[in-house]
């Protein structure tokens, strides 16, 4: 699984799991949603199930369900603000489209 984590992406979830201590990772995957069909979810992950992929990135663990494996892998992750708005930037090359408002993406 090859995921990339930014600078930037690393120091949120550094700040997501000092504020929450027993979790086991940070959770990155996609659920069905959306104008286009996936969106990304980016949580806490409060356990590893059996059917979990744990990589770890610059001391990160990301947990990612097995549904998600196909549709992340190679995904460069990112962190940005812009104004008052923050939120995490996905670069994937499984992306075959995203809707107009950005909030989900299809792929072929």
């Amino acid at each position: 699984m090859n995921i990339q984590l930014t600078p930037a992406a690393r120091t949120r979830m550094q700040q997501f799991l000092g504020a929450n201590p027993r979790a086991a990772g940070v959770r990155f995957g996609v659920r069905k949603t959306g104008c286009s069909g996936y969106a990304y979810v980016v949580d806490i992950a409060d356990r590893v199930a059996a059917n979990d992929e744990v990589v770890e990135r610059d001391g990160i663990k990301l947990v990612i369900d097995a549904a998600s494996a196909a549709f992340v892998d190679g995904t460069e992750i990112d962190f940005a603000r812009e104004g008052l708005n923050s939120a995490f930037v996905f670069r994937n090359p499984n992306s075959t489209g995203e809707c107009g408002c950005g909030e989900s993406f299809t792929v072929g």
